[in-house]
This record gives C-alpha cells, structure tokens and sequence, in this order.
C-alpha cells in the first residue's frame, strides 16, 4: 500500500536536515573521506585547517614509544600505556613551519637539503592552502582525493621528501629524483601527502627501523603493530592521517590491518605500479589501509590501472573494470554470492593455546556473514575446502616442486638425477589421488624464494634513481648504520647475505605462481565459489622484546600468506577483540613457553579473498559485513587532543 506525502513536508524535511547537516561540528577523530570532503562544501573546515588538526594529533601521539637507554640503534624496552605509536618517520613541512610546530629535526623532509626552500617542492601547508584557493575560486573539489591527509610507507618514493627503506645511509641526496606512480596519481587527485611512514627496515620483519626507531601497536604499546606497513597502519589507527599506503610480500598490509582494527587491501600485484618502489618483487603488492571499506575503494580507485613504467601491470589491461570501485561499497546484502570457508586454517587442535580465541572471532564472523544472505560453502570443523582438489591437481602442477616435498617418494642420487620413473608416480597419483600423501595440504604448499631478486631489484632501483654515493647494495652495507639488539633481525646480515648473490633465477617463482594460481582457481571453480574467507591471523601480536609463536603445522604467527602470494587480492576487516591471550615468554633453560590466559582487548580481522582482478567482489563483500557489524574502535588511549574539535 502505497502512502500519500505532501510535497510541501518533504522540502520540508529535506530543508531540515540540510540545517542539522550545516549544524553539525566536524570531527576528526574517525572521520572519513566523506566526511571531510562534506565539512569541505559545507565550509565548516578547510584543508589548511584538516592538516593542522592532523598535525595537532602527530605533535602530540608520535613521539618515541620506547625506553631506549643506548640511543635510537640500541636494545630497548617497552612501556605500558606510552600513548605513543612513533608511526610517522619524516613530516612533510619546511624547516621554519617544522619548527614552529617543535618537530624534532629528524623529521626534516630532507636531512641533505637543509635550508629546503625549492619553490617546486611545496610542504603540506602550501598545497593545503593552494587547495582552498582553487576551492574558493571554484566551488568545486579539485579532485576525488580532495582533502585526504595520506602517509606513505617509506619504501615508496616521494619527490619532496626522504626515502631510504627506513635506512639510515649516507644519500648523496636523500629524495628520490621523483614520486612513484601511485603517489603521483594521488597528487594529482588532490591527496595531501603529509608524511612518510615508518616501517620494519628494507620492508621485512620486526616493527624497527634503524632511521625511524622502534613503533608501537596503538591498541597496546608494549606489543608490535604488525609486519613492515604497520607504521602506516598505525597512523592511521591513531587517527593521525585519513588514509596510509601499505606494501605487502607476505602479509605486511593484512596483518597491521588486522591488528590495528582497520581494513587493508593487498589488491592483485599487477594492478597498482609497483614504480619507485624501493626493491620491488614478484610478490610485493601496493595497497590501501584506511578505517573504512569506502574509503580503501577511493584510494584504489585512484591509484589502479596500467603504468608504462611497470611491465607487470600491462597484466591490468582490459581486466579493470569499467565501473568505480565505489559502486560496490553501496552493497548491504549478500545474496546469491557463494563464499568458501578455508577450514584448513581453523583447526584448533592442529594449532596451540594462542590462536584459539581469535579462531572463535573469525568463526562468529562467518555466522554474521551468513546472515548477511550469502551462501557458506564449509567443509565443516575439522574439514578442509580444498583437500580433494589439492590433492587431485597439484601433483601435476607443481611437479618437480612436489618431488621434492617428497623424495622419499621420488627419490634422487647425489646429484639430483631420479631414481625412479617420476612421471610414472605423477601419473598414477593423477589416476588415483588416493595414492598422494595424506600430509599434502594447502597448509604446506609453499611459495619458493627467488634466487637474487633482492640484491638484483636494489641494485636496479640505485640504478635507476642515479644517487651518487648510494650506487648499490654494497654501498648500503658500507654507508649506513644499523641498529642493534638481539630482539629483532639483524638489518646488515640481511642486506650481507642479499650480496652474496651471484645470478638471478625467478623461474621456479613464476612456474609455481601459474601452477598454484591454476591450482587455485580450479579449486574455486569446482564448487562454484565467488570467495573465500579465512582468518587474517590467529596469533595476537606479540610483544615487542618478546620472542614469536613458533610455527605450527603451516600456520606462521604473522598470518596466512600463501593465496595473496599466488596474485589473489585479499581485503582484511575488523572482526571484533579478543578478551583474553596467551602469550609466549622465554625460560631459563633458553627454550620458551606459553604464559595465560591474560585479560587483553586486541583487535583480530577477517580476510575475504576473490580471483585476481576481482576487487570489487571484495569490496562488495566486506562493505557489507562492515555495515552490518561496525568493529572498527578507535585506540583507547589515543583520544582528542587539546584544541580538536
């Protein structure tokens, strides 16, 4: 039955919310793209104004989160409740503005170019002010990006501002002679790029940089933030920037995202250049890390698309889709969509006292899933999605790979000639997958090293940024310091053993990229799913000084890498917190043990995972799980500042 409205009440009610609408203060704190861009037309703040009030919050949140008695190279300790993440390493502001503000001068832009005064190279504040001049003059946004306050992981390049891996080496001029792609293409949308985030040196593990220092988990500042990317994730976790870009290898965008309560793409590889990246491989992805699923969807559709500077992304041609990513962040239901539950990742008995909790986190994520009208395609507990197709396909993909895992089923001589007719036994297992070992499961596949890509793709990126005391590898083992402390790796003895390198052989990489990534598809097809799901991690994030969870039947304690790894995007999403953790300490005797359960309020995310090239599958899916469950909430400890409104 259809009611009659008098227009005269619709204007009228359309009229009263535009005055609730102009009446309302801006807020900063967990404000979105939306947001900020609506206060912009309302006039209720300018960009000048969002980048002081973002400053306000640096000023008072990113300082040292640590006692580090030895310097900023030395062993350190933690400190509960710091209220202090130490995300940020570099501030995009000239001298005088930086020291009006009282910024430290380690967060120059430029630690080569001190007086900084190019007229080419405005700060933040100057492209802040000369987007409300345009604004002024328009009426218009200059750009979809208009307004957002970005940090950039510091392996990125930026034209106006430091970027070393987090080293501390001897640049003869240390800014890159121009942006990356990516950034470049959020320049040019409008984004205000405010600062360099920190992160695990040269992009690997441990939340420590030798320039950068230690950074902390906002949520607990006792315990890391993640993998590499978590100092942009942090940042924005501690709302001190609207949006970050993160780089993921192994789970460096899923796993800060997880664990700071924020939703992180890791998009197909070939989709956002991967140009004026510090060392970039065949695994390394650039994605978005922002509070909400809307505002992760912006960015990438900002930054997606072909780049002649970056061969892999010619992959992206025809295979973007036509539409904007945003069109799927306007979903609220999930009918008709068919999603796997990766079970083989949810086995408690197969993991320990650790991961137990944020296993009931995701599971309860899967039931809201459900009700949101998607169809659960699960093996059941203890089952496993993939296990008959794993087991029917992947000996014939992977074949010399799956000798090797078992040779005492192909069994080779000292010199690696077979010993036996090996496609005999690969043709048999083909004809009866029963004969393949039981032991054989997504949990062991395994995503091989790439013989000299470090040194190689370092050495490439020296060449091409033309520095002229920083030319190679070599020069970054001679010309930089490192820091030192037993409690994370060892950043000289990693580029070391990077030198020793004499060739370069991606081949193995690339046959088992397309052998799993068949694999896998194959696997989605049989059972007709558009997805997956599965926990990001089902480890809590560790603290600092203390030592990991050790590996556990496949699982890692970082999380689950092997289906990005292979070129599947995957956007993580607040799942909930968990209530109480085990954690692992070290014995006297030198071993370690587990200590628990320990009351502790720790974000945990969910991963939903699509066929390459489907990132708006993803994003129709976690819009939907994100409307209907909102977990995102903000750091505790990381409030209103004086003078934020």
């Amino acid at each position: 039955m259809s009611v009659w409205v008098p227009a005269a009440l619709i204007a009228a009610c359309a009229t009263l919310g535009a005055q609730l609408q102009s009446s309302t203060p801006f807020h900063l704190q967990e404000a979105s793209i939306a947001d900020i861009q609506q206060a912009i037309m309302a006039k209720k703040i300018t960009s000048t104004r969002l980048v002081e009030l973002y400053l306000m919050r640096i000023k008072t949140y990113n300082n040292t989160c640590v006692s580090q008695p030895m310097g900023i190279l030395g062993p350190i300790t933690t400190i509960p409740h710091a209220r202090q993440v130490n995300a940020l390493s570099t501030l995009n502001l000239r001298p005088p503005t930086r020291t009006t503000w009282g910024f430290d001068k380690r967060k120059a832009r430029s630690m080569t170019d001190t007086d900084d005064n190019n007229p080419n190279m405005p700060d933040a504040l100057e492209v802040a002010v000369a987007q409300d001049k345009k604004f002024k003059q328009t009426g218009r946004l200059v750009g979809p990006l208009h307004g957002v306050v970005m940090a950039i992981k510091d392996q990125y390049d930026t034209f106006d501002m430091r970027t070393t891996a987090g080293a501390d080496a001897q640049y003869a001029n240390d800014r890159p002679p121009e942006d990356a792609t990516f950034v470049k293409r959020l320049r040019d949308a409008g984004a205000i790029i405010l600062a360099k985030a920190n992160l695990a040196e040269y992009a690997t593990d441990g939340a420590r940089s030798s320039f950068g220092g230690t950074f902390c988990n906002p949520y607990d500042t006792e315990r890391e933030p993640g993998m590499s990317s978590a100092g942009s994730a942090a940042s924005v976790a501690a709302n001190l920037v609207t949006c970050a870009i993160g780089e993921e290898t192994v789970v460096s965008i899923r796993w800060p995202s997880s664990v700071n309560s924020l939703v992180g793409l890791a998009p197909t590889e070939e989709l956002v250049s991967r140009k004026g990246m510090i060392g970039a491989g065949l695994s390394m992805r650039t994605g978005p890390i922002c509070r909400n699923v809307q505002d992760a969807a912006k960015i990438l559709d900002v930054i997606a698309g072909y780049d002649p500077k970056d061969e892999l992304t010619a992959f992206s041609i025809g295979r973007k889709p036509a539409q904007s990513y945003l069109a799927s962040p306007a979903a609220q239901r999930l009918d008709g969509i068919r999603i796997g539950v990766i079970r083989e990742y949810m086995s408690k008995k197969l993991f320990s006292k650790a991961d137990e909790e944020s296993i009931e986190i995701v599971e309860h994520a899967i039931g809201d899933v459900r009700k949101l009208g998607a169809t659960i395609v699960d093996p059941g507990p203890e089952g496993a999605l993939f296990q008959v197709c794993i087991a029917r396909y992947a000996p014939e993909l992977s074949n010399s790979a799956f000798a090797r895992q078992y040779p005492d089923l192909f069994p080779v001589d000292a010199s690696g000639r077979p010993q036996s007719d090996q496609l005999g036994t690969l043709l048999d297992m083909f004809v009866s997958p029963s004969r393949v070992p039981q032991s054989l499961s997504l949990r062991n596949l395994r995503t091989p090293a790439v013989e000299g890509e470090d040194k190689f793709m370092i050495n490439r990126y020296l060449e091409e940024r033309g520095d002229a005391n920083i030319r190679s590898n070599a020069d970054l083992i001679s010309k930089a310091r490192f820091y030192e402390d037993p409690n994370f790796p060892d950043r000289k003895q990693g580029r070391q053993a990077a030198e020793r390198a004499m060739a370069l052989d991606t081949s193995a990489r690339l046959q088992t990229r397309f052998a799993y990534q068949n694999l896998l598809l194959q696997c989605m097809q049989e059972q007709r799913l558009d997805a997956l799901v599965s926990p990001m991690s089902t480890v809590p994030p560790r603290k600092l000084t203390a030592p990991r969870e050790p590996n556990a039947n496949g699982r890692l304690p970082i999380g689950w890498s092997f289906i990005g790894q292979q070129g599947f995007p995957a956007i993580t999403v607040p799942a909930g917190f968990t209530t109480e953790i085990w954690d692992r300490v070290r014995d006297g005797d030198g071993g370690t043990r587990l200590v628990g359960p320990l009351k502790a309020n720790l974000p945990v995310g969910v991963d939903f995972i699509a066929r390459p090239f489907d990132e708006a599958m993803l994003f129709r899916i976690a819009s939907a799980f994100e409307a209907a469950t909102r977990h995102r909430t903000p750091p505790p400890d990381f409030g209103p500042v004086a003078g934020e409104p």
